[in-house]
C-alpha cells in the first residue's frame, strides 16, 4: 500500500511538473525583458510588424503603428519583429532612434506562422488564442489595421 501511495504522488508530481511547465511556457521575450505568450494576453488580439532599418517603407509605417498603438494598446497588442538578427542591445538603440512606442521582441522561442515572411513590411494578425487570422504585405495604416481586425472579428 505504501509503495503504491508513493508511486501515485510521483505521478502526481510528475503530472503537474508538465501542466507548470505546458502553461508557463514563452513563446518571446521584448527589449525590455518582458515575457510573453501568443495565446495569452486577457483575450487581446496582436499585431506583429516585421521590419528593417534598410527597408524604407518599414521606416515609413512606423508612425502609424505607434498611432494604432496609442489608440488600442488597451484592447489590442502590438509587437515589432527585426528581419535582421541583431541583439537586444542594438533593438534598444533602433527602438529609440525610431521612436518605437511598443514592444520590440528580442527573441523568438516560436511563432504561430509557418517562417519569417520573405517580403518587408509584413504585418501578422493573431486571434486571442495566437492563431494567424491574417497576413499583410506592404505599408499598413492606423485605419485599416483597425479595419481588418474588426472584420476578422465579425464586427
Amino acid at each position: 500500500m505504501k509503495k503504491i501511495i508513493i508511486v501515485l504522488a510521483a505521478l502526481l508530481a510528475l503530472l503537474l511538473g508538465l501542466w507548470a511547465q505546458h502553461s508557463l511556457k514563452v513563446d518571446f521575450t521584448a527589449t525590455d525583458g518582458n515575457e510573453y505568450r501568443w495565446s495569452s494576453g486577457e483575450g487581446k488580439w496582436k499585431v506583429v510588424n516585421y521590419f528593417a532599418e534598410w527597408c524604407a517603407p518599414c521606416l515609413r509605417e512606423m508612425p502609424e503603428l505607434n498611432r494604432f498603438y496609442q489608440l488600442h494598446k488597451d484592447e489590442i497588442d502590438i509587437f515589432a519583429v527585426s528581419f535582421d538578427p541583431l541583439d537586444n542591445e542594438q533593438l534598444i538603440v533602433l527602438k529609440r532612434k525610431y521612436d518605437i512606442q511598443f514592444a520590440v521582441v528580442a527573441s523568438l522561442n516560436s511563432i504561430p506562422w509557418n517562417q519569417p515572411p520573405k517580403s518587408l513590411p509584413t504585418t501578422y494578425i493573431l486571434d486571442a488564442k495566437g492563431n494567424v487570422r491574417q497576413q499583410l504585405k506592404g505599408e499598413q495604416s492606423a485605419q485599416k489595421l483597425i479595419q481588418t481586425i474588426n472584420k476578422l472579428k465579425g464586427l
